[in-house]
């Protein structure tokens, strides 16, 4: 005779299993933290004023690459991952026979650690943060659109807001562009706590500068709910299936991105001149167009994952492809990685490296770039030894209790 446990106890099943992880997934985590590093870095570079010509114009064609392809382009991948994830996890729970009180439970701990992480990471090292507001997302697409999917259709909806929007704007930019006027002032300030003097300053600030930042995420949620949306659909675990979808959605969803990001890019470069009017259109383009490279990103790499899948060897195979994806499992590690590099190199009361380069932003790109490689490197030691990676098992403890096996 068997008898059910005490209401009292909440049966679930702990993380996911390394058996269990699809390629996709790890693999646009972890190629697409370079692009958070590159956007990253050069927002918290101080650095002196450009005296040679023909850094000047380096530092142009780096300005135009990067408000093409990286700057608000990136963030979204996350975003609609952050949805997948949520889905993922909650499926996972209710395969095991969890209930749905303890499978909300469960994503409604891991959600509020998440902003206890945003917290402490915007105090400690980077005020930036989008721990904590996806946090604060996780929370409310938990109690509000996990359980429904006629929610997330209608949210889905939601999109054709901002292409309305990009279509409105490209009408007035047109026209402030015909009008001519006096060229804006495009060069931007850095925050204050990427200037602070010393250590504790700097906490100050990024204390006073998070939960504005975080509050501008907040609207994400409609792109979140497009991973959730995906999740439901095994996207990404079975990218065979919905390929002629993936392709559509590349090709759309990147041109849209790019194509609305090339004014501002122009303008960023010196190729374009705009009146401050204008300019601020143009920049409200780049913003609202930015958010289809999230889909479109994830897409393409979807895809690619789908044609190493169908090569004459196991994808895990090639180094390069292990290494990506070893770090996209330990994706929060490798963000906080990138936010301990910053404060250590460009800091005035540590390296101040940007003060020490002819180029603030061309350095800051490098020194993304070789953190980003030396988080590959961890990642890579952290799957040969079994390793979770430090961040991951202080979450899933959080989450889930110290007694799992991690």
């Amino acid at each position: 005779m068997t008898t059910s446990p005490p209401a009292s106890i909440q049966v679930f099943r702990g993380p996911v299993l390394s058996s269990e992880r699809s390629l996709a997934p790890d693999l646009a985590r972890g190629a697409m933290l370079l692009f958070i590093a590159l956007a990253n870095a050069p927002g918290l570079a101080p650095g002196n004023p450009i005296q040679n010509a023909a850094i000047a114009a380096y530092e142009g064609i780096a300005n135009f690459l990067m408000n093409t392809f990286v700057y608000a382009r990136a963030y979204p991948v996350f975003a609609i991952m952050f949805g997948y994830g949520l889905v993922q996890l909650a499926m996972r729970q209710k395969v095991a026979g969890a209930s749905r009180t303890a499978t909300r439970r469960i994503l409604l701990r891991r959600n509020a650690a998440l902003v206890l992480f945003g917290f402490f990471h915007a105090a400690l090292l980077y005020f930036a943060d989008f721990l904590g507001a996806y946090g604060l997302i996780g929370i409310a697409a938990t109690l509000l659109l996990l359980e429904s999917e006629r929610a997330q259709r209608i949210l889905l909806w939601a999109w054709l807001l901002p292409i309305i929007e990009m279509i409105a704007l490209a009408v007035f930019i047109a026209i402030g562009l015909s009008n001519g006027g006096a060229p804006a002032d495009t060069s931007a300030g850095l925050v204050a706590s990427a200037v602070a003097p010393n250590y504790l300053s700097s906490i100050i600030a990024r204390l006073s500068e998070w939960p504005m930042h975080t509050a501008t995420i907040l609207p994400a949620l409609f792109i979140v709910n497009l991973g959730m949306w995906a999740a439901r659909r095994r996207m990404l675990e079975n990218p065979a299936s919905h390929e002629r979808l993936l392709r559509w959605v590349a090709l759309s969803c990147l041109t849209i991105a790019f194509v609305g990001g090339l004014p501002h890019a122009s303008v960023l470069s010196g190729s374009l001149q705009a009146d401050a009017q204008t300019a601020m259109l143009i920049n409200i383009l780049h913003k609202v167009s930015g958010m289809f490279g999230g889909p479109g990103y994830i897409a393409l790499i979807a895809l690619a994952a789908l044609r190493l899948s169908r090569g004459p060897r196991p994808p895990r195979s090639n180094s390069v492809v292990r290494a990506m994806t070893a770090l996209g499992q330990r994706s929060l590690s490798g963000y906080l990685f990138q936010s301990i590099v910053w404060l250590l190199v460009f800091a005035p009361y540590t390296l101040a490296f940007g003060y020490r380069v002819s180029s603030a932003l061309l350095a800051s790109l490098g020194v993304a770039l070789l953190a980003w490689i030396l988080s590959l490197l961890g990642a890579v030691l952290c799957e040969r030894y079994s390793y979770r990676g430090p961040a991951e098992i202080v979450l899933r403890r959080l989450v889930y209790g110290s007694r799992l096996r991690l």
